[in-house]
């Protein structure tokens, strides 16, 4: 018999002993009144709390364990001759991986160390698994992730980039509602057709209308129409789905925020993003300097900024409004030795040559603007010279951060962006733009200059909390299944 199963074996037997002493191995409740914590501020007085065995050690007629809750860890002291019969014996068949629940006096022993002394204690769940830290360990990151109810049990830290993740986005709501006014909505995961950027997306069917829908890949055409309809400032945080690859930095299904204000551009969300994250660091970590993979970021305002044309130029020596046909962006993509592929356009080109080229000494928090046009085509054009548009990007550690701008509230210019978009699509980019008419329509109602962000905000977890994976920061990351 293999050892798990065999250890199971044991684990099943002792719990139909604990049947026939006539006690129930899973009550549906407990009357624990305080917790570890607590009992551990508790010396010379009698508590009741309750938790999981995470360590037992026996000495004679007495034993110790430890009893952890989520919020500490304390040790149990057992005398086998101070408990009744029952208790005896079921004191003898438990195992690390059970719950109980105990009542007795916390006191020092004579080595120090805070003792709950046991008076009567009683079983909560008997667990029929043994810990991996009692079986071979959680090691492997796939299984850690797999099992992320085990690698939070087992591994030290694990627990702490969650809580941190909770507290960065309970603050950027807190920031967005208390400090500037936002108003958060709720829209559609399910939509007729996606948009918003340029992604594939996941393809669902509807059985009761006989519709193809989509897992949205954005949120922002539904916020830019809530401020058609006359809301100034809104914000979404919530499930965004691509499907994309999956690395470091990418897992299909990720949390983004996107707002939208009106009567702002893109300048206006630069002093915003910088603000809201310098507000959040202050809040969770009670400093601006937090470390990432060994370096230490600073996300005091302000921030550098710099043109995307500067940073080209910088890295490639090559001026990015020279190469403008589709035949010089091939040739640089070449020399650099950056791969791209058939159907890309030489703005879509210049943007691989960027990414790859450009970004990663990009340590400390910047916004990379002013992108050419072929990037973003929902993004305002400027006026004074329109193969650009009002964009940015937020790079950190050398990760691009999130995509923001000026929205095209022109719907005869989106348009034309967006017919631009077909021609894209026709050529086999997987990943062009779609046109919604309803989108357009409503733009011709009408919308006030406006302009949003779009952080993604796993990736801001990742770096706030050193963190080298977005699997890292994902309670339940998309993996393959098990066969």
């Amino acid at each position: 018999m293999e050892p798990l199963e065999k250890l199971k074996k044991t684990r099943a037997e002792k719990l139909d002993r604990i049947k026939k002493l006539g006690l129930n191995p899973f009550p549906a409740k407990s009357d624990k009144k305080s917790t570890v914590s607590e009992a551990l501020k508790s010396q010379g007085k009698k508590v009741k709390t309750a938790g999981r065995i995470m360590g037992i050690r026996g000495h004679g007629g007495s034993s110790f364990m430890d009893l952890k809750d989520e919020s500490g860890i304390i040790q149990l002291f057992f005398s086998k001759s101070q408990l009744s019969d029952v208790s005896g014996q079921l004191l003898e068949l438990l195992d690390i991986g059970d719950f109980i629940q105990v009542i007795g006096k916390v006191d020092k022993t004579q080595a120090g160390q805070l003792t709950i002394f046991v008076e009567d204690f009683e079983i909560l769940t008997k667990s029929l698994r043994p810990l991996p830290s009692t079986w071979h360990g959680l090691k492997d990151i796939e299984e850690r992730n797999r099992r992320r109810y085990l690698d939070l049990l087992i591994n030290e830290g694990v627990k702490d980039v969650f809580e941190k993740r909770s507290k960065i986005v309970y603050f950027i709501r807190k920031f967005l509602i208390e400090v500037k006014g936002y108003f958060e909505v709720e829209e559609p995961v399910l939509q007729s057709l996606y948009g918003g950027t340029r992604a594939r997306p996941f393809k669902t069917h509807h059985n009761t209308l006989d519709t193809d829908l989509y897992l949205r890949i954005s949120n922002e055409l539904y916020l830019k129409r809530l401020i058609v309809g006359g809301f100034e400032k809104v914000f979404e945080m919530g499930h965004t789905f691509r499907n994309e690859g999956m690395d470091r930095n990418h897992n299909p299904e990720f949390t983004m925020l996107e707002t939208m204000e009106a009567y702002a551009d893109y300048f206006d969300n630069m002093d915003l993003i910088e603000e809201m994250f310098e507000y959040v660091a202050k809040n969770v970590f009670k400093t601006t300097k937090l470390k990432y993979q060994d370096q230490e970021i600073d996300y005091k305002r302000p921030w550098k900024r710099i043109t995307l044309a500067e940073l080209f130029r910088k890295n490639t020596g090559v001026d990015i409004e020279k190469v403008n046909t589709l035949e010089k962006a091939t040739t640089l993509a070449k020399k650099l030795g950056v791969q791209i592929k058939d159907y890309m356009t030489d703005g879509e080109i210049l943007l691989e040559i960027f990414e790859k080229k450009c970004t990663t000494e990009l340590i400390q928090p910047t916004f990379v603007y002013d992108y050419p046009a072929d990037f973003y085509p929902l993004a305002k054009g400027k006026a004074e010279n329109p193969k650009l548009v009002e964009s940015f990007d937020i790079y950190v550690a050398g990760m691009e951060m999130g995509t923001n701008y000026s929205e095209q509230n022109d719907p005869q210019e989106l348009l034309k962006a967006w017919e631009k978009e077909k021609e894209k699509e026709k050529a086999g980019n997987p990943e062009a733009q779609v046109i919604d008419t309803d989108f357009l329509e409503a733009l011709e109602y009408g919308m006030p200059p406006t302009s949003g962000i779009g952080p993604g905000i796993d990736r801001w977890v990742m770096v706030m909390t050193d963190s080298p994976s977005i699997s890292d920061v994902i309670l339940f990351p998309t993996l393959r299944p098990k066969k």
